[in-house]
């Protein structure tokens, strides 16, 4: 059944990439928590402040942080009201999974999503995090989804020009 299991991983962006020291501060599991409707703020400022104590700042700790509320809220919104959220820090990233137990991703949208209509209502959150994060993977079947987010910690530094 093709519907059954899908998975999709989009890698890190292609160009050549040197990174600055990763923070040797914040190695580890960073948080482990179930959430509902009412947490999804407490959620996005948790993550938040334990990326904080990671070493992850400016546009991408908010950007990181914005996925992370996107997939929090759909499965609040499409997967049953409930799910787990997991973070950690290795390898000189910060990689975040949220697991549900809803009825799994309908293949239509398994694909990397393309840029939503101007006017086109819902659809934003995995394109979001698609843009915003260094990685996405989905894993779906009828008994819940799992969306992993990667960034790295260090901000690539791009040495085309040198």
């Amino acid at each position: 059944m093709e519907d059954t299991v899908k998975q999709g991983v989009r890698p890190a962006p292609v160009t050549e990439a040197v990174l600055a020291e990763p923070s040797s501060r914040g190695t580890g599991r960073l948080a482990d928590r179930r959430f509902g409707r009412d947490d999804i703020a407490l959620v996005r400022h948790e993550v938040s402040a334990r990326l904080r104590e990671a070493g992850l700042g400016g546009d991408r700790l908010h950007g990181f942080i914005l996925a992370v509320n996107e997939v929090v809220t759909n499965v609040v919104l499409h997967a049953g009201g409930a799910g787990r959220l997991l973070l950690w820090v290795s390898g000189g990233s910060a990689w975040c999974s949220v697991t549900d137990s809803g009825p799994g991703i309908p293949a239509r949208f398994l694909a990397a999503p393309d840029v939503p209509e101007a006017f086109e209502v819902g659809g934003r959150g995995i394109w979001l995090a698609y843009q915003l994060c260094d990685e996405v993977t989905v894993a779906t079947g009828p008994i819940g989804t799992t969306v992993g987010l990667r960034i790295l910690l260090a901000t690539p530094v791009d040495t085309s020009s040198q």
